[in-house]
C-alpha cells in the first residue's frame, strides 16, 4: 500500500514538474521576445544596419511577385492588353511569374553597375523564405501586417525559438534543470541580442536557431540511435545551409566529434546513425542551394575540419571501416576475424590513399588550396590584412578585445570553466560534444568578433550546466541538514530511508542516459552473456561510486545558504547588464542616430533625409557612387543604381571606387564618368562627431585601391607614418577627392574648420571644386551629395588665322593628340 502511494506521489510530482517546466519555457520565450523590443519602443519600427536592407528588398520582391501572381491568375488578367508601355509590361510580366522561381533567376541590374548581380545564385534564401512564409501565414489568419513589420519582428520571434532549442539541447546533455537555466541565459545574453533586436533583419536572426537545433538533433540521435531524428537532423542542417554561411562550422565540428569518439573508444551504432545520414543526405540537400552548389563537395571547407585538411572524408571512411569491423567481429571466429581485419584494413588503406590523392590534386589546383578568404582568415588571423584588405576592413572581422567578452557574455565567462568540469562528471558522448563545441568556438571568437555569436550559445549551455549543478549541491546540502527534513545525523554516521531515496533518485537521474546507451548497444551489437555480466557489474560499481560521491558533497548549512545568495546576486547582476545592453548598447538603429547633451536628446536622421532627396530629385536611371557600406541602403531606400554594395563579391570593382576616392579631382572625375556615375555620396561626421564616417575609413579605400592599382600607395597619404588631416597632412591627402568632398565649405560653419572626430583643424580650408558640384547636404552635414559636372565643349579657336598657321596648328594639335595619354578606365 505504501509503495502504491509512493508511486502515485512520484507520478504527480513528475506531472507537476513537467507543467512547471512548460510554464517556465513560455516565460523564457516571452522574455527573449520582449527584451529585444527596446529598439521599437525607443525609436520606431525600422530596419537596422546595412545588410538587412538588402534582405528586406529581396523579401519585398519575393512576396509582391507571388501575391500579384496569385491575384492576376485568379482574375485571369492579361496585362499585355492593358499596359501599352513596354517597360511597365515587362515589369509586371516579371512579377506575375512563379514567385520563387523568378527569385532564383532574378538578375538585379541596380547593383554593381555595369556588371549587375544574379541574386538567386549569390544569396542565402533561408531568411527571406522564412519571413515570406510568416507573412503568408499571418495574412491567411486575417492579420494584415506589412512586409516591413514582419521583417522587423522576425529576429525576436526566432530568438524565442533559439532559447527553446537551447533547452532541448542542454536537457539531452545534463537534464531539465540545466536546460531551463541555459535557455534563460541565452534569452538575455548580449552577444545574441546584438544580432537579434527588433529590426535586425540579418541572416543570423534565424541561423542561430538553426545552428542550435541541428546540434540538438545530432545529440538526440546520438542518445537514441533513431533514424527518424537523424533524418530530421539532415533537414535542419539543410535549413541552416539556406540561412547562413556559418553552416560550415556544423559540418566540420560534428566530424571532429565523431573522430574524437572513435579515438577514445566510444564508437557505437548510435554514433554511426547520427553521423552517416547527416553527411550523405545533408550534403545532397546542401548542393541544392544555388549559392552553395558543388561547393558542398569541392571546397576544403566542406570536407575538412578546421585543423586537418581531409578530416571530413577521413572520418566518413573511418566510421564505415569501424562499423564493418564491429559487424564482422560478431559473426566470425577469432581466427577468421584476424584475417578479415587484415583484409579490411588493407583495402581501406588503398581506398583512403586514392581518395586523399584525388582530393589533394583538386585542392592543389586552387590558388587558395580550396579555402575562401574568410576561412583562411580564421586559420591565419593575419591572412586578410596581408592579402585581402577588403575582408580586414570590415569591423566585425576584427579580433575582439577582452572587454568585449565581458560586454557580450558578462558573468558567463567565469561560469564556463565550471561547466566544462561538470561535463566530465561523468563524461558522455553528449557532454564531450559540448566541450568540443566550446573549445572551437572560443578560438574562432578570438579571431573574429562576429563569431562571438557562435560562442554565446556554447557559453550559455555550459553556464547553465554549472549553475544547475551548483544549485543541486547547495540545495541538497541544505535539505540534508535541516532538522525534521533529513535523516542525516550530525555525526554523519548513517543516512535514513528518506536520504537514501533522494540519493538513489539522483543516481538514477545521473546514470539514466549512460545505462540506456549500454542497453541499446547490447541489443544492437549482440554481446555475449559474459560481457553482459561485466556490464552489470560496471553499472553497479558506478552507481555505488556516484552514491558515495554525492554523500560526500554535503557542504555546511551556512556555506550553502551564502553560496545560493551569491549565485542569486550574480544572476541579478547578469539580468541588469543584459537589460542595459538591450536598451542602450544594441537598440539604436544605425540609420537613425541619437546623442545626449546638456540641452536634451538630439536625433540625427540624416541618412533617410539624404536617401529621400535622391529618390525625389534624381532620375530613376541615375547611378550613385559611394563606398560599399552604403550600397544596400541606397538601392533599397533611394531606389537608385549603385556601383558597389555590401556584397563585396568583386574586389576589382571596389578597388576602382577606392582609387577614385583616393585620386585628385580630375582623375576621379574621369573614373566616375567612365562608370556613368551622376552622383557621389560621402558620409562626413566632423561636424557632429560621428566617428564612422568616410574620412576614418579612407585608409581602407587607399589599401584596397592600391591592392589592384599600384600607383595608389598608402605612404603617400601618411606623414611620418601618421594619418593626419591638419596642416601637416601630405599634399596627396589634401588633394584627394575624399578630402575635398568631405571638407568642402566646412570652414563656413565655425570659421575655423574644426573636426570634432579627429579633434583638430583641417589643413586645407579654402578651395573650389572644378569637376563636381554640391547639390545636397543634410541638416547635420552627415551625408553630402555631389553631382559630376558635364564635360565642357571644345572651342577650336577665337580668332581667324591664316591657312598656313591653321595647318600648323592642326598638325601640332594632332601630334599632341597622338601623344595624349589614353584613359585607362574605359
Amino acid at each position: 500500500m505504501a509503495t502504491l502511494e509512493n508511486g502515485k506521489g512520484t507520478t504527480l510530482r513528475y506531472a507537476v514538474g513537467n507543467m512547471l517546466s512548460i510554464f517556465i519555457l513560455l516565460l523564457i520565450g516571452v522574455l527573449a521576445f520582449s527584451i529585444r523590443l527596446f529598439s521599437v519602443i525607443k525609436y520606431e519600427s525600422v530596419i537596422h544596419e546595412f545588410d538587412p536592407y538588402f534582405n528586406y528588398r529581396v523579401t519585398q520582391i519575393l512576396i509582391v511577385s507571388s501575391a500579384i501572381n496569385h491575384i492576376l491568375k485568379s482574375l485571369n488578367y492579361d496585362l499585355s492588353k492593358h499596359y501599352r508601355g513596354l517597360v511597365a509590361y515587362l515589369l509586371f510580366q516579371f512579377l506575375t511569374k512563379n514567385g520563387i522561381y523568378d527569385f532564383w533567376n532574378w538578375f538585379d541590374d541596380r547593383t554593381w553597375y555595369p556588371l549587375g548581380r544574379v541574386i538567386g545564385g549569390t544569396v542565402y534564401p533561408g531568411l527571406t523564405l522564412t519571413a515570406g512564409s510568416l507573412w503568408r501565414i499571418l495574412n491567411s489568419l486575417n492579420i494584415p501586417l506589412s512586409v516591413e513589420t514582419v521583417c522587423v519582428f522576425t529576429a525576436p520571434i526566432f530568438s524565442a525559438n533559439a532559447a527553446w532549442a537551447t533547452y532541448l539541447l542542454t536537457k539531452e546533455v545534463k537534464g531539465t534543470g540545466a536546460g531551463l537555466m541555459a535557455a534563460a541565459l541565452l534569452a538575455m545574453v548580449p552577444s545574441y541580442i546584438s544580432r537579434s533586436v527588433a529590426g535586425s533583419y540579418d541572416n543570423e536572426a534565424v541561423a542561430i536557431f538553426a545552428l542550435i537545433f541541428t546540434f540538438y538533433l545530432y545529440i538526440k540521435t546520438l542518445n537514441t540511435g533513431s533514424l527518424f531524428y537523424a533524418t530530421l537532423n539532415a533537414l535542419s542542417y539543410f535549413y541552416m545551409v539556406c540561412s547562413w554561411g556559418g553552416y560550415t562550422f556544423i559540418i566540420n565540428l560534428i566530424p571532429m566529434h565523431v573522430l574524437l569518439c572513435i579515438v577514445t573508444g566510444r564508437y557505437s551504432s548510435r554514433l554511426y546513425i547520427a553521423y552517416a545520414p547527416l553527411v550523405v543526405l545533408g550534403t545532397l540537400l546542401a548542393s541544392l542551394v544555388p549559392v552553395v552548389g558543388f561547393n558542398a563537395v569541392m571546397t576544403s571547407e566542406h570536407f575538412a575540419s578546421f585543423l586537418l585538411m581531409v578530416l571530413h572524408m577521413q572520418v566518413f571512411i573511418i566510421i564505415h571501416v569501424v562499423a564493418l569491423v564491429y559487424y564482422i567481429k560478431g559473426i566470425l571466429s577469432p581466427k577468421m576475424f584476424k584475417v578479415a581485419v587484415t583484409l579490411v584494413v588493407s583495402v581501406g588503406m588503398v581506398v583512403c590513399c586514392a581518395v586523399i590523392a584525388v582530393l589533394a590534386a583538386l585542392v592543389a589546383s586552387s590558388p587558395t588550396k580550396g579555402w575562401s578568404g574568410r576561412s583562411l582568415s580564421l586559420l591565419d588571423p593575419t591572412y586578410a590584412s596581408k592579402y585581402i584588405p577588403i575582408i580586414a576592413s570590415v569591423s566585425e572581422h576584427q579580433p575582439p578585445t577582452w572587454p568585449s567578452y565581458f560586454m557580450d557574455i558578462n558573468v558567463l565567462a567565469f561560469l564556463v570553466p565550471a561547466g566544462i568540469i561538470a561535463c566530465f562528471l561523468p563524461l558522455s558522448d553528449a557532454s564531450s560534444f559540448v566541450v568540443l563545441y566550446i573549445v572551437t568556438s572560443v578560438y574562432f571568437s578570438g579571431v573574429m568578433v562576429r563569431l562571438m555569436l557562435v560562442f554565446a550559445p556554447a557559453a550559455c549551455i555550459l553556464s547553465g550546466i554549472a549553475l544547475s549543478e551548483a544549485f543541486d549541491v547547495f540545495t541538497r546540502s541544505i535539505k540534508f541538514q535541516l532538522p525534521g527534513v533529513s535523516g542525516v545525523s550530525h555525526s554523519g554516521a548513517e543516512d535514513t530511508t528518506t536520504g537514501d531515496v533522494v540519493i538513489q533518485n539522483d543516481i538514477v537521474k545521473a546514470d539514466k542516459h549512460s545505462s540506456t546507451y549500454k542497453k541499446e548497444d547490447a541489443l544492437k551489437e549482440r554481446p555475449s552473456k559474459k560481457n553482459r555480466k561485466k556490464e552489470r557489474e560496471h553499472l553497479e560499481k558506478a552507481s555505488i561510486k556516484t552514491q558515495i560521491e554525492k554523500r560526500l558533497l554535503v557542504l555546511p548549512l551556512e556555506a550553502s545558504v551564502i553560496s545560493i545568495l551569491l549565485l542569486v546576486l550574480l544572476g541579478a547582476f547578469y539580468v541588469v547588464h543584459c537589460v542595459w545592453a538591450a536598451a542602450e548598447a544594441y537598440s539604436a538603429p544605425s540609420i537613425v542616430l541619437t546623442s545626449y547633451s546638456h540641452d536634451g536628446l538630439h536625433v540625427f536622421d540624416d541618412f533617410r533625409e539624404a536617401y529621400a532627396w535622391l529618390r525625389h530629385n534624381t532620375e530613376v536611371d541615375d547611378k550613385v557612387a559611394s563606398w560599399w557600406d552604403y550600397g544596400y541602403q541606397t538601392t533599397a531606400m533611394a531606389n537608385r543604381t549603385v556601383i558597389v554594395d555590401n556584397n563585396t563579391w568583386n574586389n576589382t570593382h571596389i578597388a576602382t571606387v577606392g582609387t577614385a576616392m583616393s585620386s585628385p579631382e580630375k582623375a576621379a572625375w574621369e573614373i566616375f564618368n567612365s562608370l556613368d556615375v551622376k552622383y557621389v555620396l560621402v558620409v562626413f561626421g566632423g561636424l557632429v562627431g560621428y566617428s564612422s564616417d568616410d574620412i576614418n575609413k579612407f585608409l581602407w579605400m587607399v589599401r584596397i585601391g592600391g591592392g589592384v592599382f599600384p600607383h595608389i600607395k598608402e605612404p603617400d597619404y601618411l606623414r611620418d607614418g601618421q594619418y593626419r588631416i591638419d596642416s601637416e597632412a601630405t599634399s596627396t591627402m589634401l588633394n584627394s577627392l575624399m578630402y575635398k568632398l568631405s571638407y568642402y565649405r566646412f570652414v563656413e560653419v565655425d570659421g575655423k574648420g574644426f573636426d570634432r572626430v579627429r579633434r583638430t583643424e583641417i589643413g586645407k580650408k579654402y578651395f573650389k571644386l572644378t569637376h563636381f558640384e554640391e547639390v545636397f547636404t543634410t541638416h547635420h552635414w552627415m551625408v553630402r551629395i555631389y553631382k559630376l559636372k558635364s564635360m565642357k565643349n571644345r572651342i577650336r579657336g577665337k580668332t581667324k588665322k591664316s591657312k598656313s598657321s591653321s595647318k600648323a596648328t592642326t598638325t601640332a594639335s594632332s601630334k599632341r593628340g597622338g601623344r595624349r595619354k589614353k584613359n585607362p578606365w574605359y
